[in-house]
């Protein structure tokens, strides 16, 4: 939660919450800076939770079914596109970034944080190894993946990054968060 704290607050305008599920997020959106946000998730069970969450907040907040893959709202309709801890699951990360790209106006931001590749040769070694039963524990979660090459290879350019490892599992708490524009 205390990362979800640093990265929520950058986002502004018209939103679009990638993997929204419970509702998590909801909590740290500046409604001072927030229009609306759509919150995109396959999965109307994770959007009945997350009307839980919306009762403490006063936020206008549009529920998308849908995948990232495949985001069913127009060209350059946000302002913000947040990714908190969802990157590790995506399916086709080539489809997923050509989709942040199309909705997101050319003036937008990426806000991110997610959990990723560590520096040391140990924990990776590791990640790679519990890798595909975590995988399919997790829900397709990818302990492993360079989250700011994935950016990058995605047409964005990284503005600002932080990463460090937080306390808990080493081979599941090394996070990046940060913001990145497309790149032109």
């Amino acid at each position: 939660m205390k990362q979800r704290l640093k990265v929520i607050p950058m986002a502004e305008g018209r939103v679009l919450e990638i993997g929204a599920g419970s509702g998590l997020n909801f909590n740290f959106y500046d409604p001072g800076k927030v229009r609306y946000i759509l919150a995109l998730d396959p999965s109307r069970v994770m959007w009945s939770m997350a009307q839980k969450q919306l009762e403490n907040v006063s936020l206008n907040v549009e529920f998308v079914e849908g995948v990232a893959e495949n985001i069913p709202i127009e060209d350059n309709a946000v302002d913000t596109i947040v990714s908190t801890y969802t990157m590790c699951s995506l399916r086709d990360l080539a489809a997923s970034f050509s989709e942040f790209r199309r909705v997101l106006k050319p003036t937008g931001k990426l806000v991110f944080c997610e959990h990723g590749r560590a520096p040391d040769t140990s924990v990776y070694k590791w990640q790679n190894a519990i890798g595909p039963v975590w995988k399919r524990l997790g829900g397709g979660c990818h302990l492993n993946r360079d989250i700011p090459g994935i950016i990058k290879t995605g047409a964005f350019k990284i503005d600002h990054l932080d990463e460090m490892y937080l306390p808990g599992f080493k081979p599941a708490s090394y996070n990046y968060w940060g913001i990145a524009h497309p790149a032109n």
